[in-house]
């Protein structure tokens, strides 16, 4: 994998931009697509695979929502290193190789999906899945390089919706197995994404290319570590990405355990949810690109709240079709609130550069290094609150019989995320300001325009 390097850059040449770069990074985004989208498809493929699970393989609830949290816990983890390999080896080169990757674990699950299987090598094999969740990482990071500020929103959402769109469809494929061939055919799923994998790294090898100014920097990877919007927006991701796949996972599972669905009706909501939150990802971003991702956050976590409270009323009240509205309302609105806050991470620290003094390419350089080096670790912590998610629901369920505890615990932290949505970036919206811009320099931002 040596060819296809690219040795100049720059796309906030708005010359080079409209010349060339736009051209190539469209491209790049269309292939980086496909293969974040069946990495989510593989992350996220425990999820269809516990429906498959009746009474024969011998695993109870609480022992499925720990498999499915071990494949969110792997695929968070390994976020961080999956952030700093673009750089090492080139996006196109990375793409390639870590599609291929996600043959080992649907490989595993393909060999060991059967009932006699021991519950120790079923949770390795979920294990080997995280995989796919770190896909997500190196695609955001190769991606935030391609384009310019202005329409890293759009990109970004893009991107990420693309690739989240992997979980419905990977569900929808279980809905299609188990419909016509019935929960006893797993295997019919494993073997169709087998092909798929290989026509993605095949696709990224011919039609992606690697950008040689992109480079490791642990100077600014210390800097991200060290600055607080790093983990003031890890939080608040959390609270939008980590519900997203926390819920992608656990939906079809709660669907069976509070409302005793069974696996070929669970299977037919399991998607919806999914589906639309992945879909309206791009215009949370596209919307925080118009009005600034902290407004548009702020407001989303509050409608998650009252999302959240018509959940908690439906499942004390046992009420499938209102509980059913209610989350999927939450997924709805956590699509918005990932668009917006990964939108919010470039803004943050161009407005940082801003108010240090810096101006013009010094401000753009120093933005791009400190929100790539970031990504990586805010994309790795948000995801952990899906492990976070499971391992309520698994606590839950095991004290009560129900989810309602974990609802009610999660309306808290989505208050919470508000409260510091507001607090951080728009209580003070001048905070960041500096005097007004010359002929010489951009307009100042800050960081209620983020």
């Amino acid at each position: 994998m040596a060819g296809r390097w690219i040795e100049r850059w720059d796309p906030e040449d708005e010359t080079f931009w409209k010349e060339e770069g736009e051209r190539i990074a469209r491209r790049n985004l269309v292939f980086s697509v496909l293969s974040e989208h069946i990495g989510f498809s593989i992350w996220t493929l425990w999820s269809v695979m516990v429906l498959f699970m009746g009474p024969e393989y011998g695993v109870d609830p609480a022992g499925k929502f720990f498999l499915i949290g071990t494949a969110t816990l792997v695929g968070a983890v390994i976020r961080v290193p999956y952030t700093f390999a673009v750089a090492r080896f080139g996006g196109r080169n990375w793409t390639v190789f870590s599609a291929l990757m996600l043959l080992v674990p649907t490989g595993a699950a393909y060999v060991v999906m059967e009932p006699g299987t021991s519950y120790g090598t079923f949770l390795a094999v979920a294990a080997l899945t995280g995989v796919g969740g770190g896909n997500f990482a190196s695609s955001m990071t190769n991606i935030n390089s391609f384009f310019p500020l202005r329409k890293k929103g759009w990109a970004l959402g893009l991107n990420a919706g693309g690739g989240n769109i992997g979980v419905p469809v990977v569900q929808l494929v279980g809905l299609l197995v188990i419909g016509t061939a019935g929960a006893t055919h797993p295997r019919l799923v494993l073997g169709l994404y087998i092909p798929l994998i290989a026509i993605a790294a095949l696709c990224a090898a011919l039609f992606m290319d690697n950008l040689a100014p992109v480079k490791n920097d642990t100077g600014a990877a210390k800097e991200a570590v060290k600055d607080a919007h790093t983990w003031i927006m890890a939080f608040l991701y959390i609270g939008t990405f980590g519900s997203f796949i926390g819920y992608s996972f656990a939906f079809g599972l709660v669907l069976q355990t509070q409302f005793g669905r069974t696996p070929l009706q669970a299977a037919s909501l399991t998607f919806v949810g999914p589906l639309l939150g992945s879909l309206i990802r791009p215009v949370g971003g596209s919307l925080a690109d118009r009005f600034g991702g902290a407004r548009i956050t702020l407001w989303t976590f509050a409608a998650m709240a009252g999302a959240t409270g018509v959940v908690v009323y439906a499942s004390m009240a046992a009420s499938l079709p209102v509980f059913l509205v209610g989350f999927i309302a939450l997924f709805v609105l956590t699509g918005l609130g990932n668009g917006s806050t990964y939108k919010m991470i470039p803004g943050i620290f161009q407005a940082k550069a801003l108010a240090k003094g810096m101006t013009g390419e010094a401000a753009e350089t120093y933005g791009r290094r400190l929100s790539g080096a970031s990504m990586g670790l805010i994309g790795a912590v948000g995801a952990l609150g899906g492990l976070a998610i499971n391992l309520a629901f698994r606590q839950s369920f095991l004290t009560a019989g129900t989810g309602t505890g974990a609802f009610v615990a999660f309306l808290a932290c989505y208050g919470v995320c508000f409260v510091v949505t507001w607090a951080v970036y728009l209580r003070r919206p001048v905070a960041g300001r500096v005097p007004t811009a010359t002929a010489e320099t951009k307009p100042q931002l800050s960081y209620a325009e983020v």
